[in-house]
């Protein structure tokens, strides 16, 4: 077993419950875990035998586009797509963090953590 991970992908996005979210928009960061087998890969040297972390990107970027209201459902749409594409992960983990949370304070982000099967129980 083996982990692939993007870590640290930023977008300018519009998600947010709040009016001014969705028109002046924000910046988020996402990382993408997902534990997989790999083994082929390792001695195959073959990217079909593992997760091609150009298509988590994108998995992310076509989702970042797309408003939602609650960073848990865009962490949860996220791990939707990337099991149609990689039935068989054992894990994936996606953080999202909204940087500058309109709060009335200083904060530095607002995180949210998804994990599947975890939080799918």
């Amino acid at each position: 077993m083996g982990k692939v991970s993007l870590e640290g992908i930023e977008f300018h996005a519009y998600h947010g419950v709040f009016k001014e979210e969705t028109k002046l928009g924000n910046r988020f960061t996402v990382d993408i875990h997902v534990n997989t087998d790999f083994k082929k890969a390792m001695l195959k040297d073959s990217l079909k035998d593992t997760v091609d972390y150009g298509k988590l990107y994108n998995i992310a970027k076509s989702h970042m586009q797309e408003p939602v209201k609650l960073l848990e459902h865009l962490a949860h749409l996220m791990i939707q797509d990337i099991l149609k594409v990689y039935p068989d992960l054992l894990s994936i983990g996606i953080v999202i963090k909204k940087h500058n949370p309109a709060l009335g304070g200083v904060v530095n982000y607002s995180v949210v953590t998804v994990n599947y099967p975890d939080d799918y129980v």
